[in-house]
């Protein structure tokens, strides 16, 4: 039950996501930067917690789990260390998928051929 649960939050975040973009004048980039500041917002306000904890990887893995993990790192930071916790949490929460990301897609870019004329 618990991958039907994955599957079909992530699915409806994803497919809100694509209506957003189809009936709205957003680009894309800015749609990503609303859905990392929705994700550290409920985070904020302790909805995203219960929610991440019932929809599991549907919640953790797009955007807004993204942002949630930001705030928590921010929070935690700061209770540690004080005002300059804000800069320094969100690099700790995300450091490992940001790494893992930038490796990843080098290593497909490296892979993949290009299919651009010169």
């Amino acid at each position: 039950m618990e991958y039907f649960i994955a599957f079909a939050v992530g699915g409806l975040i994803c497919a809100l996501t694509q209506i957003l973009m189809e009936k709205t004048k957003m680009l894309p980039g800015r749609i990503m930067v609303l859905l990392v500041c929705l994700g550290a917002v409920l985070g904020a306000v302790q909805i995203y917690g219960p929610f991440s904890e019932w929809a599991g990887a549907g919640a953790n893995v797009p955007l807004l789990g993204f942002g949630n993990n930001l705030w928590k790192g921010v929070k935690e930071m700061v209770d540690e260390k004080g005002f300059s916790g804000i800069f320094l949490g969100g690099f700790k929460n995300c450091a490992a998928g940001l790494s893992a990301a930038l490796v990843f897609s080098y290593l497909a870019s490296l892979v993949s051929q290009p299919k651009m004329k010169k």
